[in-house]
């Protein structure tokens, strides 16, 4: 298996950050934390059709899924190419009154796996929806973006490996780690929480390497 594009040492930086839709960080400012910080892969939650314009600011390749009767989606974007990113469809609540189904973004890059995620707000509904894009992950992966989780969130096969600075603020009352990383096969070299800007999540930016011996195991199982 090739991993191509990764940086000096075998890392491949990562950055995510939810935008706060129309209120939040436009393309303006995500142009700037591209430029600050060199992701190798981005990925942006709650991306209007705005943040289409973010190759005609910083070039690179994009590729963005509206979610179900929302003005916002799901975004990735990469200076270097990558196939046409997919949508999965997520488990929903059967509630009366219930929002639209969400869906994660699933990424292959260079090697990856990876899954753009927004998930629902139900403690028990996103745990059954992280189970779900797991099982639709092969080899090295990760699982990245806004969990709305609070409290652990295991997963078979993976560990959490972001980092553990809080990420958002609710109500100006309660700081909580909802922007996280599960990954099987990769390990973070270095992470960070960055300023939160016009959002009211913060960026988190993730140096992953690959664990060599990890995907031998994998290959042979």
């Amino acid at each position: 298996m090739a991993f191509g594009h990764f940086r000096d040492g075998g890392q491949l930086r990562v950055v995510s950050w939810n935008l706060l839709r129309r209120v939040g960080a436009g393309v303006d400012d995500v142009a700037r934390l591209v430029r600050s910080h060199h992701p190798d892969l981005l990925f942006l939650q709650e991306a209007t059709e705005e943040i289409v314009a973010l190759p005609s600011l910083v070039g690179g390749h994009f590729f963005r899924h509206a979610m179900d009767r929302r003005i916002y989606g799901l975004a990735a974007w990469s200076p270097h190419p990558f196939p046409a990113t997919t949508a999965l469809r997520l488990p929903a609540s059967v509630l009366p009154g219930r929002v639209p189904p969400r869906h994660a973004q699933l990424v292959q890059f260079r090697g990856i796996n990876f899954a753009n995620v927004h998930l629902s707000h139900g403690q028990f509904l996103n745990r059954w929806q992280l189970l779900h894009i797991a099982s639709a992950l092969e080899g090295a992966a990760a699982i990245i973006g806004d969990f709305n989780a609070v409290g652990p969130t295991a997963l078979p096969g993976f560990r959490d490996i972001g980092p553990r600075q809080r990420t958002h603020r609710a109500g100006n009352i309660a700081n909580l780690r909802l922007d996280r990383c599960l990954a099987r096969g990769l390990h973070m070299k270095q992470g960070q929480v960055l300023e939160r800007g016009a959002s009211d999540h913060h960026p988190i930016v993730l140096d992953l390497g690959v664990n060599e011996a990890a995907l031998g195991l994998m290959a042979v199982l």
